[in-house]
């Protein structure tokens, strides 16, 4: 299977350059190459393309391959730089070595270009690999320092092996006072048997799910939580301890405790409260109602009984009006009458 090599040579001699190609080509490669001779070609070339090794001549007439280096190391590329001198020269090849060139070979013997060239790309590629993993621990690193949530870890024994900054806050320990002990100290005692099983589902690789409980922060107070607790695997996918994501749920349990009491003093106050429902049997001529026990009550003593309502006594404006032509009659009859006894 032949297999692609893009290849950027710095190199005065045409004819050289495709020694070089040639015996790249009868390993099985397919090198995808271009030819540069000075700093302004390099240049370019680097810009425009990404190469996987770069072969350079010592001594050109308008280049070389110290200045040549230094502008690839210059633009933070991790490519294989290999030097192919027509003359071997250990001074010159030490002093490229320390100015961090990969390797330093003779065009008499091009033998070792090939192998030269696949060990410094696989060195580029774990070199790169490492960077990509450092990059995305300290990207998650600064992920957990940030989180609201309290994120720590822990070996299989118990023993606490990180601790972020919403753990300290939460919990009230200090990284320093709680790596190195033992998980169970945030464990109220008649809470351990939640410690003890959920460290034997991690032995077995299970995930303990969201749960709420409760822990005790530094100084004895009991915390509200609810908690996830995951496995974590090593290098070798061997499970070596938990994850632990905490959050502090006292606000949201205050919440429901205060509108807990407001539906039960609602219902309570409901429970409390008197209705009137149904049909009321009235009588027609004297609007006295009857009760469920069959007595004839008072309008006024019924309604009280069944429900809050108080009533106080007054004279709507249209009983007024009516009682007053019979109190002018009575008036006039006591004036007759009077003047009757006069005479």
């Amino acid at each position: 299977m032949v297999k692609l090599l893009h290849v950027l040579v710095i190199e005065d001699s045409e004819n050289d350059a495709e020694l070089l190609l040639e015996e790249i080509r009868e390993v099985g490669y397919d090198p995808i190459s271009e030819r540069v001779q000075t700093a302004e070609e390099l240049a370019a070339a680097l810009a425009r393309h990404a190469w996987d090794v770069v072969l350079c001549d010592f001594v050109m007439p308008q280049f070389s391959a110290p200045d040549a280096l230094q502008m690839v190391r210059s633009k933070h590329l991790d490519v294989p730089f290999i030097v192919v001198s027509g003359v071997f020269g250990e001074e010159a090849a030490v002093n490229m070595m320390k100015a961090g060139a990969n390797d330093y070979l003779v065009k008499t013997n091009l033998a070792r270009l090939v192998p030269a060239i696949e060990r410094e790309m696989e060195a580029a590629h774990g070199r790169r690999a490492r960077a990509q993993a450092e990059s995305a621990a300290k990207y998650l690193a600064a992920i957990v320092e940030s989180s609201d949530d309290a994120i720590y870890g822990v070996k299989l024994d118990g023993t606490v092996v990180s601790w972020n900054r919403s753990a300290e806050r939460i919990y009230g320990f200090r990284a320093g006072e709680i790596i190195g002990r033992n998980v169970s100290i945030l464990y109220p005692d008649e809470r351990l048997d939640e410690l003890i099983d959920s460290m034997e589902r991690i032995k077995r690789g299970d995930h303990v799910g969201r749960a709420e409980t409760a822990r005790v922060r530094k100084g004895g107070r009991l915390v509200p939580v609810s908690v996830t607790i995951s496995p974590m695997k090593n290098g070798d996918g061997k499970i070596s301890g938990a994850s632990v994501i905490a959050r502090d749920i006292t606000l949201r349990k205050r919440e429901e405790q205060e509108r807990i009491k407001l539906i039960q003093e609602l219902t309570d106050a409901l429970g409390r409260a008197k209705t009137l429902a149904g049909l009321l049997p009235i009588c027609a001529n004297c609007k006295r109602i009857r009760d469920d026990r069959g007595y004839w009550q008072q309008v006024e003593a019924y309604i009280t009984q069944h429900s809050d309502a108080v009533f106080t006594h007054g004279i709507c404006p249209d009983c007024l009006k009516a009682s007053q032509p019979e109190e002018n009659g009575n008036e006039h009859a006591e004036a007759d009458c009077d003047r009757h006894i006069t005479e």
